[in-house]
């Protein structure tokens, strides 16, 4: 089992962390939900002499999608990754919210739409993709496959004693709640998860103590 090197970058007003993943020894890595805060993202990555082998995107809301384009600027090459049904959020300011905050936002459309179920490698990384809905009508997260610990690269699913907001257009506390128990409780307690806002967590800590959604032995 390998180990897997994470970064986290904090772009503010909204606090969303981007997360740069790479396996020691290599030189290519996957970024996760490239923020606002492009030009640090950017100048880690030159810095530690990384290229980005993907840009693999949770869901399609603005704070989540805004350094895509400048990503794909310095490195036109690398695709970028959303699950099917938050694809058209990519490009329009309405879908993405950034209307809603007054500063309306696009960016070109992915380059590769995954489904429920459906698996992606790059950098040297295998990631089994895991549609969760509730609070994007077509919220994906990434299961990284054959590392120790185990790790998700979760959005705005579930958070260190929270989860996400469920009153966006597409929001379901229902659907949310129901897919956390269904997608996340599942896996090993100890997995790990990096989540769109927030320090990380793990499975069995969000399993024993969420007051939004306990594992159904807790309840």
């Amino acid at each position: 089992m390998a180990e897997l090197n994470v970064e986290t970058i904090e772009s503010m007003p909204f606090a969303q962390n981007t997360y740069i993943a790479s396996l020691p020894g290599r030189q290519d890595c996957v970024v996760f939900d490239p923020g606002i805060d492009w030009n640090r993202i950017i100048a880690f990555l030159k810095q530690e002499k990384l290229t980005p082998a993907a840009i693999l995107i949770t869901h399609g809301h603005c704070d989540h999608i805004a350094g895509t384009p400048a990503l794909k600027q310095v490195w036109p090459d690398c695709p970028v990754v959303i699950g099917r049904g938050d694809a058209p959020m990519m490009t329009d300011p309405r879908l993405n919210l950034s209307a809603k905050f007054g500063l309306p936002y696009a960016c070109e459309a992915a380059d590769v739409l995954l489904d429920d179920g459906e698996a992606y490698s790059a950098a040297g990384l295998d990631f089994e993709t895991r549609e969760i809905p509730g609070h994007s009508g077509g919220h994906v997260v990434f299961v990284v496959q054959g590392v120790t610990p185990p790790v998700v690269f979760g959005g705005d699913v579930l958070f260190n004693g929270s989860i996400g907001r469920t009153d966006f257009p597409g929001g379901s506390f229902e659907t949310l709640a129901r897919g956390i128990r269904e997608k996340l409780y599942g896996l090993p307690d100890e997995t790990i998860v990096y989540p769109g806002h927030g320090p990380a967590t793990t499975v069995g800590h969000e399993k024993r103590t969420n007051h939004f959604v306990k594992s159904e032995s807790a309840r």
